[in-house]
């Protein structure tokens, strides 16, 4: 079609000067700068008629079609990126037939325009798997899914072989020969490229080990990260963190590092509630009858109380840990009564998942004092009613330890010393 469009412009010029093929050899740069000012002109209108048909066009069908696929495709200009690659195949095609008489301009200009049609395929191949990305993003199976990785990826390793084409058109040499030299600079290109290599494995063995998905609350000491995963790159993982900000962590760290990921409880039947309340030591005692005759007025130890002590009593019977050598046998404590108290209490408890685990211990005694453990789980996982349980329980717990004549152990204040000094 070139040559037969030469010979038609030759005949056309042949049959309207005198001089035909040498007049036109003459005025060939003329001819040439006219025909490339055409072609220019020419390529505008192109673009123009392929952007309303692309843009305008496919927008309207869009709007009113059903499927979501055309939208997110519309929302990634990928048809803007295709009315842009038509004028530019369109100029490539009539080069040769602007500059005929320069095939050195030629090769330069061919060469030109095909590189810009491979930079122009680059963007559209990208802005696909950004509208891929975003529909798979809609999948409700796919939502917890690092699905910005996998397409990442697909990007980086196209958009290489594309690169290595442009090379070899810019050069004239073929793409083979930059294949092999890849080998020779490998070791640059592993340290140049480390982190997306990190990354790519990373991504893989996130994914793999379905370690972390979107959505998930981590936490993360190492890089202050305490939120929720909102991105998985190839590079890096986003997180907003409760307080509104946002970390970004290497993706390999999830490999290397240590991180908490909050989802199993999330999946679970509760929360775990592990808190615990230091008693003094010294007010730990024997509980006298007249306490254990007040603790029977609770409907929570009351059958339990007089269970106790008709076991403890024929226990000590039995052994004759009675008058003198009562001291040696069997007695009920305050602390004793109160760490069955709490579980009798948190059994009762509607907040609290009783399926689940549910001890209430005592730990080894330290200079604080004696911990008195509590580890249950809450039936509701949302952060502020879970906190609003546990501070319901401990501040019931606080307000009852008095009447177990116990104490909660504090630190002295400078308030407590004053009075001390005082006395």
């Amino acid at each position: 079609m070139r040559s037969q469009i030469i010979d038609w412009i030759k005949h056309y010029y042949d049959l309207t000067t005198k001089s035909g093929v040498e007049a036109y050899d003459a005025d060939k740069i003329w001819w040439t700068f006219g025909l490339f000012t055409a072609l220019i002109v020419a390529s505008f209108i192109v673009w123009l008629i392929s952007r309303f048909i692309l843009i305008q066009v496919m927008h309207t069908v869009a709007g009113k079609s059903k499927t979501v696929w055309d939208d997110y495709l519309m929302n990634n200009k990928v048809f803007k990126g295709l009315a842009l690659l038509v004028p530019l195949m369109f100029m490539e095609y009539f080069l040769s037939i602007t500059c005929y008489y320069y095939p050195e301009l030629e090769s330069v200009l061919v060469k030109f325009s095909k590189v810009l049609i491979i930079i122009a395929i680059i963007i559209i191949i990208n802005r696909v798997f950004n509208a891929i990305r975003d529909i798979m993003l809609e999948v409700e199976s796919l939502k917890d899914k690092p699905i910005r990785s996998y397409t990442q990826i697909l990007k980086i390793f196209i958009s290489g072989i594309l690169i290595i084409v442009l090379f070899s058109v810019i050069t004239g040499k073929s793409p083979i020969f930059f294949l092999t030299s890849l080998g020779a600079i490998s070791a640059i290109l592993l340290l140049v490229f480390k982190d997306t290599i990190l990354g790519f494995v990373g991504s893989i063995q996130l994914s793999a080990n379905d370690m972390i998905r979107i959505g998930d609350w981590i936490t993360m000491e190492k890089y202050g990260a305490d939120g929720d995963v909102e991105e998985i790159n190839l590079a890096t993982v986003k997180v907003r963190n409760f307080d509104r900000t946002i970390t970004t962590i290497p993706t390999y760290s999830f490999i290397s590092d240590s991180f908490r990921n909050w989802r199993g409880m999330e999946e679970s039947n509760g929360r775990r509630i592990k808190r615990a309340i230091k008693i003094q030591v010294s007010s730990v005692n024997f509980a006298s009858d007249q306490l254990i005759d007040d603790l029977k007025k609770m409907d929570v130890l009351s059958d339990f109380i007089a269970k106790r002590q008709t076991e403890i009593a024929k226990y000590n019977e039995e052994r004759g840990f009675v008058g003198e050598n009562a001291i040696n046998g069997r007695q009920q404590t305050n602390l004793g009564l109160f760490r069955k108290y709490v579980q009798y209490y948190l059994e009762k408890k509607e907040e609290i998942n009783t399926d689940m685990t549910l001890i209430v211990r005592q730990l080894e005694p330290t200079e604080y004092g004696i911990p008195l453990e509590i580890y249950c789980f809450s039936r509701s996982k949302e952060w502020n009613i879970y906190e609003g349980i546990v501070a319901d329980i401990f501040d019931h717990l606080f307000s009852v330890l008095e009447l177990f004549e116990l104490a909660a152990f504090e630190r002295p204040t400078g308030k407590d010393l004053k009075e001390s000094m005082s006395k």
